[in-house]
């Protein structure tokens, strides 16, 4: 059974054993200290944090999924999900979108749409986001990695 709850700085470590070797992230270059830098500073910033476990299989030692979301961080006005990931043996399991529904479940009242980007080559994410009801609004062509546009996609939140 999957549970989902606020991240802390204790979930930090789990996080790092895994997401930094997901060939998505570490072609973008995120390492060990430097997803723990950024996650520690999202955590002081008071960003939106949820951590998914599997309690079956670890208890409460090391998350199988999570979200870090940004409230403002879109033109200064509407939330931005930096970041989603489940951990490889756990997709396709639903984690994905329990963390998407409660994402938008917290931001009810609060933001009117979320926007995220995903990279042109990331098919499997893009057919999940427009699944979920978003809408793919345009690209940015070279934006984080010179050979790779982002698209960025948008949800109204109802």
């Amino acid at each position: 059974m999957t549970e989902l709850r606020p991240m802390q700085a204790s979930d930090i470590e789990g996080l790092i054993s895994w997401v930094p070797s997901v060939p998505l992230w570490h072609r973008y270059g995120l390492t060990a200290p430097k997803l723990t830098t950024q996650l520690e500073a999202a955590l002081k910033a008071g960003d939106l944090l949820r951590v998914a476990y599997d309690q079956e299989a670890y208890g409460n030692q090391a998350a199988c999924g999570f979200y870090w979301c940004q409230p403002k961080a879109a033109f200064g006005r509407s939330a931005y999900l930096k970041l989603i990931g489940v951990k490889e043996d756990y997709r396709d399991k639903g984690i994905g979108d329990a963390l998407l529904e409660t994402l938008e479940q917290e931001l009810k009242g609060s933001s009117k749409d979320l926007f995220l980007l995903v990279s042109d080559f990331n098919e499997g994410a893009q057919r999940f986001y427009l699944r979920h009801g978003f809408e793919k609004l345009g690209r940015i062509s070279s934006y984080v990695l010179p050979e790779v546009d982002e698209f960025i996609f948008r949800k109204i939140l109802t």
